[in-house]
Order: C-alpha cells, then sequence, then structure tokens
C-alpha cells in the first residue's frame, strides 16, 4: 500500500497560506509528521481524509484518487481528528455500534465482536455501559482510536492522538499504533517529538505548510553529526547566548539552563554532543540544519 502526495496547496480566505507544494510518498508502517502547532499537519490531515479541498495538486491511495474518489477512500479510512464531538446521550457501545452501522459492517453478531474488540483494545471494555457526557478527556480520546479503528481501516490518520493520554495509556496506544502499522499505512500527525522517537522510523517534518525534511530518522541525525554543542549555564545568561548563538533548545534541569548551540566548529565554552531526533527537529525548524 502506498499514499502519494503531489504538489498539494491550500490557501485559506484570510490569507493564510496552509500548505506550500507538499509532496510526499509513504508506504506500509509508521508515519511521523512532525511539525509545531499551526504548521499545516491539521490542513494536511483533513486534505488526506477528504474533508477539505487543496487548491492545487492531488494525492492518490493505491490508485484511488482522494480528491476524486472520496467515496471509496472513505471505506478504507480511519481518522481521528484532533478534535471531535461526540454524542454525550449514548453509551460508548451504543455510539461504536451506530458507526459500524455506517461503516457497513450490518452482520449483527460480527458488528458486536468488532465493537467488543475495539472497546477492549482501547482499554474501554469496562465503560461500555457509561454515556459519554461522563467520560474524562483521556477516555474521549479513547474512543476517537476506537471509532478510527472501525472496519479495519488500510489508511489511518491520528492527528494528535496522545493528547489527553495518561503515560500508561499513551504506551497502550503506541503499542496498538506499532502492531496496525506491520498491514496499514499509519499517518502520525503531532508536535511531540517523543512520539515520532518511540514509533516511527520514518517521519516529515512541516513547518509553515512546507517539507522541510523528508526520510528516516537517522539521515537526519547524520546531517547534524558534530554541530550540536552544549554548556549548562546560569538562567540569568539565556539572552546573552540568544545573541551570540544559534541555539537549537534550552531546558531547566536543577535551577541551570542546558543550552544546545548549532555550530560548524566549536562554540567557546560548549562540549561537542550527539544530537538527537528533538535537536534535529528545532534546528530544521529554525532553518540550521537546511543551511548547513
Amino acid at each position: 500500500m502506498i499514499l502519494q502526495i503531489q504538489n498539494l496547496s491550500k490557501t485559506y480566505g484570510n490569507g493564510v497560506v496552509a500548505l506550500k507544494k507538499v509532496n510526499l510518498t509513504i508506504n506500509n508502517g509508521l508515519f511521523g509528521l512532525l511539525g509545531p502547532n499551526g504548521a499545516g499537519k491539521s490542513t494536511l490531515m483533513r486534505t488526506i481524509a477528504t474533508l477539505q479541498e487543496p487548491d492545487s495538486g492531488h494525492a492518490d491511495f493505491n490508485g484511488l484518487n482522494v480528491q476524486k474518489q472520496k467515496q471509496e477512500i472513505r471505506k478504507v479510512l480511519g481518522y481521528l481528528p484532533q478534535s471531535f464531538g461526540l454524542y454525550p446521550d449514548v453509551t460508548a457501545e451504543q455510539l461504536l455500534n451506530h458507526i459500524a452501522l455506517l461503516k457497513g459492517i450490518t452482520d449483527k453478531k460480527i458488528r458486536k465482536s468488532h465493537v467488543m474488540q475495539l472497546l477492549d483494545q482501547t482499554n474501554l471494555l469496562g465503560l461500555r455501559k457509561r454515556k459519554l457526557k461522563h467520560f474524562s478527556g483521556g477516555m474521549k480520546q479513547r474512543f476517537g482510536i476506537a471509532q478510527a479503528l472501525m472496519g479495519d481501516p488500510q489508511l489511518l490518520i491520528v492527528d494528535e492522538p496522545t493528547a489527553g493520554l495518561d503515560p500508561e495509556e499513551r504506551n497502550r496506544f503506541h503499542n496498538l499504533l506499532s502492531d496496525l502499522s506491520e498491514k496499514v499505512v499509519v499517518i502520525l500527525s503531532t508536535h511531540i517529538v517523543d512520539d515520532i522517537r518511540q514509533l516511527c522510523s520514518n517521519l516529515a517534518i512541516l513547518h509553515q505548510g512546507e517539507i522541510l525534511f523528508s526520510g528516516t530518522a537517522e539521515d537526519a541525525i547524520k546531517q547534524a553529526h558534530g554541530k550540536i554543542w552544549q554548556q549548562i549555564i546560569p538562567k540569568n545568561r539565556a539572552a546573552e547566548l540568544d545573541e551570540n548563538h544559534q541555539v537549537v533548545r534550552t531546558r531547566l534541569s536543577a535551577g541551570k539552563m542546558i543550552v544546545n548551540v548549532w555550530s560548524k566548529k566549536q562554540a567557546e565554552g560548549f562540549q561537542r554532543v550527539s544530537p538527537d531526533l528533538e535537536d534535529i527537529y528545532f534546528a530544521t525548524v529554525k532553518g540550521y540544519l537546511k543551511a548547513a
């Protein structure tokens, strides 16, 4: 199975350019789409999910044109949007049963078995009789995952899926996605670098509507080898470093500031460190890696 995206562009009526000639080829497995909020990730996901039209370009999944064959795409699509609404006065089991009917699962026994399996996979089996208005944020997110998996999709799109999940639920979801990706195309769209690091061997970095990097994490890290330097400084020196160095990222630890900078040669007072995916992400978004 393969998803091919060619020259997708989208500009909204208010002038915001959401996508700029996006090109991607995504094969079986877990593919990570990484970018900050407002990068265009949700626009790209909604376009692939047949929910909005691009201004130009197209996407094809296994020979089906996403823009021209929407109903055929929807038959093989599972989609978890970043935000979604639920009918508050029905139970999780009732709504999943209804979604199964809409997906064309008409046999009652098969439908019930599929619903129970999904509730179990998403750790909601014991809550199946509870009305959705009484669900917590994490429970609602797990329900969203369950409905996205209805009908055994061949193309699964999940947009910021771990939002609201506690560490145990997040780990369960990671394992579920890993299992599914052996047979289908799974696109994980997120701004959480750790999700991509744990799950995806292939990824793209999207920023201001443009793909800045596409490939493996290993390829990206190789490009940054020898260019990430680190120093631990007092917090009051942070502004000074911003003026004199290409700061990749900073983080606080025990009252001190750990600073990673980008430089082709040793920066005074810094020690070279091995780059990780978080360094790659910030260096790419800030333009350092692209200019290397």
